[in-house]
């Protein structure tokens, strides 16, 4: 089953590849900022291997690829943040229950916003869990869009270039990971659900103690 998952996914993606190059990066790149549902991190390793590597083109390229990637990045991030500065907490509280956003998340990446600002988006863009996000409280706050723009665009460009480049290195690897990756899965599905049980604890167990009634201290 994980094999034929693997073959398939492989198989889809370097057919986008070969037919729109890194178009087809910057497109998987804006549908998944837009929705959080592709993963960048195989988007962006698999480009560095079937785009770069496979046609011995030379490094520069990856930070071309970059380019494009975090093009793509920066429109999908910036449908989100129209989408949440127009929209408004309504319309980001309907989105959050169809794509089974916790609100939680979204009101603890909008703390984290308004106590850093810009440098909060900047550094967002390469944090896995809150790449997507952070362009909600960005538009909530009406944060300038060429300051949104700029910090994400740097953010992006400096996470795509990355993984890029990863998979530039570890593409012909890939075989051998992917043997690697198959052995740990049931180790990694384990640790992810206990993990996700120690997160939801000491999130409920964070929410009970805010909201918990203050004890008077006079007599």
């Amino acid at each position: 089953m994980i094999t034929e998952l693997e073959t398939f996914m492989l198989s889809t993606i370097q057919t986008l590849y070969d037919a729109w190059g890194w178009f087809g990066v910057a497109a998987l790149l804006t549908f998944e900022n837009a929705t959080g549902i592709t993963p960048s991190e195989i988007i962006l390793g698999l480009a560095g291997w079937m785009l770069i590597a496979e046609h011995q083109l030379p490094t520069s390229m990856i930070f071309i690829g970059g380019l494009y990637a975090a093009s793509g990045s920066v429109i999908g991030a910036s449908i989100t943040y129209w989408v949440a500065r127009l929209g408004g907490r309504p319309v980001i509280n309907k989105l959050a229950r169809w794509a089974r956003i916790s609100p939680v998340h979204v009101t603890r990446v909008e703390h984290q916003f308004h106590r850093w600002g810009a440098g909060v988006v900047l550094v967002g863009r390469v944090i896995p869990g809150i790449r997507t996000l952070i362009s909600i409280p960005a538009g909530l706050a009406r944060m300038p869009f060429l300051t949104f723009l700029a910090a994400t665009f740097i953010g992006a460009y400096f996470w795509c270039t990355l993984l890029i480049g990863a998979g530039y290195v570890l593409g012909h690897e890939w075989a051998l990971i992917s043997a690697y990756l198959k052995q740990a899965l049931p180790y990694l599905l384990g640790g992810g659900v206990i993990a996700l049980g120690l997160y939801v604890w000491f999130t409920r167990r964070s929410l009970v103690l805010a909201y918990a009634p203050v004890k008077s201290t006079d007599d």
